[in-house]
């Protein structure tokens, strides 16, 4: 079974809005047209809430390159700072990531000095990631960042969509786990 998300022309129109103009929308958005769901071969690529998602997350990155990481890197950092001294698949299972796609993050985020990889002691088949003293100074220079006020939304409208978004990512992955 293949989970199918539909999102109406309002919705799109709100997102699209949130995406703070990446794609110029011409679509008649009257109340009159903001029930009705485009047929299916009218469906343009900002028509997709995953696309919205990805867009915005691509925006995120480029943010986050501000403090000399990408996003999986600031996000794995994000993550030791909560938890240091995590298993590769520990760490993996946080940021959604499987270790062959986690692996050279770490590699190039120990090559920066932000962290250490070392097996475990107790079982030579884990790799425990720590951070250094580096990785943990990152969070002083990343907390500079505002990406509320960036993003024009309210700290409240900000917090309700992060939420929504979670609940989307769950439902999603409850959804499709036995396919």
């Amino acid at each position: 079974m293949h989970a199918r998300l539909h999102i109406s022309v309002s919705e799109r129109a709100s997102t699209m809005s949130l995406t703070n103009g990446l794609r110029a929308d011409s679509r008649d958005n009257s109340i009159d047209n903001q029930n009705q769901e485009p047929a299916a071969g009218d469906r343009s690529l900002a028509d997709f809430l995953c696309f919205a998602i990805y867009s915005a997350n691509l925006a995120y990155g480029r943010a986050y390159r501000q403090v000399g990481l990408t996003y999986p890197q600031w996000i794995a950092i994000v993550a030791l700072w909560e938890q240091d001294d995590q298993t590769v698949s520990e760490l993996g299972d946080r940021m959604f990531l499987e270790s062959n796609t986690l692996t050279p993050i770490l590699k190039k985020l120990e090559a920066m000095g932000y962290l250490r990889r070392e097996r475990d002691p107790a079982d030579e088949r884990q790799v425990r990631v720590s951070l250094t003293d580096a990785g943990r100074r990152l969070r002083e220079k990343g907390m500079h960042m505002n990406l509320v006020k960036s993003s024009g939304l309210k700290q409240d409208d900000f917090a309700r969509l992060q939420k929504s978004v979670v609940t989307l990512r769950d439902n999603l992955i409850k959804a499709t786990k036995d396919e």
